[in-house]
């Protein structure tokens, strides 16, 4: 009898042996033990609705570790995205700033500061902001550290939900990012701009 066990075993042992090699690209399973605190914060997000489930937290979680680079974050405190060190800053700072900056300077400002996005992106990852075959992933990162949603139709740029409001900035910020020359086509958001020509960069 325990040799007939013994049989059934290896028989077992071969079988799940020969599947794992089947298909070594299979979805491994992982446990994780999670402390009680933790387990019920996770509860109360699916049970809120916040999150559908452990699953796809864990999975949200590790994208966005991934895209926005916390693995360079000395928690908590120094958060850099290659060259540029990040902050989290609300909004109301923001605008503190650009209401103390004369109106007639916010292009030029907004310009400087696509220009200096336009370097952190072409050194951190390595994207030719100016060259249209990457505007996409340009958008992406913008749409990653929280600036709004970036769409392109044509000529137009679209931009949904903006973390600064103003127009005047973003156009100037478009194109220095970008090395475009827009035209301003809406005042308030969803703004939109139009592309008039394509600078030299």
């Amino acid at each position: 009898m325990l040799e007939d066990i013994l049989i059934m075993q290896d028989e077992k042992e071969e079988r799940i042996d020969k599947m794992l090699e089947k298909d070594k690209n299979a979805a491994k399973r992982t446990t994780i033990i999670l402390d009680k605190e933790e387990r019920e914060f996770i509860d109360k997000l699916i049970k809120e609705g916040k999150e559908p489930g452990i699953k796809p937290l864990i999975s949200k979680m590790l994208d966005v570790y991934r895209s926005m680079m916390i693995y360079d974050w000395r928690f908590p405190g120094e958060y850099y995205c290659g060259i540029s060190r990040i902050a989290f800053l609300n909004i109301e700072l923001v605008n503190i700033l650009i209401q103390n900056i004369p109106k007639e300077k916010w292009r030029e400002i907004g310009r400087k500061m696509g220009e200096a996005a336009k370097v952190s992106m072409e050194a951190t990852l390595g994207i030719q902001t100016s060259n249209p075959g990457k505007w996409q992933e340009v958008f992406k990162r913008l749409r990653v550290q929280g600036f709004g949603d970036f769409y392109l139709k044509d000529k137009y740029l679209l931009i949904k939900a903006p973390f600064i409001s103003e127009s005047e900035i973003w156009a100037g910020f478009l194109e220095g990012l970008l090395s475009v020359e827009l035209d301003v086509k809406t005042f308030t958001p969803p703004l939109v701009f139009e592309i008039k020509q394509k600078l030299s960069s």
